[in-house]
């Protein structure tokens, strides 16, 4: 499978990352790379599964998995240079373990090269800024605004804001759980959606790229947050079945806002029951 996706970077660091969840805490990856220490998708596959770990195992705990994650990352870069998924997981392991700007920059640098718009490397960055991990809501609002901003029209690098506010009203909602109420949000009147409509959904590839349904889910959440449930039927159309935990489980339990705000998104407004 990995070897018939090629170079496509983005199906092929989604479908790593699905395949290394699954063995995180298994060995097929291990074996496989031991068999085949020479194989570029053995050792990217192989990287996967050691972040994976490391970050199980924590910032505290998981030091010597994430070197040996690094270095994994470092070997299949020896054997295939131009792979951009070795390098996403070195940005991960970075927001996990290791607030180094300056490896961070380099790391970037070296996947603008291969991959200036490369999807999941943007989300990597942006969640390293989140005032949780190693910055500031600010600093990742600026940050995502500003690749928007560069950024050709099609591309769902347009989502990267609404990711961001929604971490910031999670952030908001985990600290303050006394005077910051669920219904008080910060989609109403909103003017980061109509970018995402802009600049992505409306110049989208007809093809679906690997994390779509992801991306799809914010935009869906956020219209509907917004009160513009006519609008986000598309968007619901097109994401079908595939609702997502995250952002929906900011604002609630995620399976019955996904269905109560599908279900108002296909009512005309005045048969809506709220």
């Amino acid at each position: 499978m990995l070897i018939a996706t090629g170079p496509d970077w983005d199906r092929r660091i989604f479908r790593l990352q699905v395949l290394a969840e699954a063995g995180a805490r298994l060995r097929f990856a291990d074996t496989w790379a031991e068999a085949e220490p020479h194989s570029p998708h053995a050792l990217a596959l192989l990287a996967n599964v050691r972040a994976f770990r490391a970050m199980i195992a924590g910032p505290n705990r998981g030091q010597a998995q994430m070197d040996e994650a690094w270095a994994t990352c470092c070997a299949a870069l020896d054997v295939w240079p131009q792979d951009v998924a070795p390098l996403v997981v070195m940005l991960a392991l970075l927001r996990t373990h290791a607030p180094d700007r300056s490896t961070l920059s380099h790391v970037w640098k070296e996947i603008k090269q291969r991959d200036p718009w490369n999807r999941e490397a943007h989300h990597e960055v942006v969640t390293y800024l989140f005032a949780r991990n190693h910055g500031a809501h600010g600093e990742a609002m600026w940050w995502a605004e500003e690749q928007v901003a560069i950024a050709p029209k099609g591309l769902p690098i347009a989502v990267l804001p609404l990711v961001v506010l929604a971490e910031a009203h999670r952030c908001r909602q985990e600290q303050d759980q006394d005077s910051y109420g669920l219904m008080i949000h910060p989609w109403v009147d909103c003017p980061l959606i109509e970018p995402v409509l802009e600049r992505w959904w409306r110049y989208r590839a007809p093809h679906p790229h690997a994390g779509f349904a992801d991306d799809a889910n914010y935009l869906a959440h956020a219209l509907s947050f917004a009160n513009r449930h006519h609008e986000a039927q598309e968007v619901f159309d097109a994401i079908g079945p595939y609702a997502t935990h995250i952002p929906w489980t900011y604002c609630g339990r995620p399976r019955e806002l996904f269905l109560r705000h599908r279900a108002w998104a296909y009512s005309p407004p005045a048969r809506r029951r709220r």
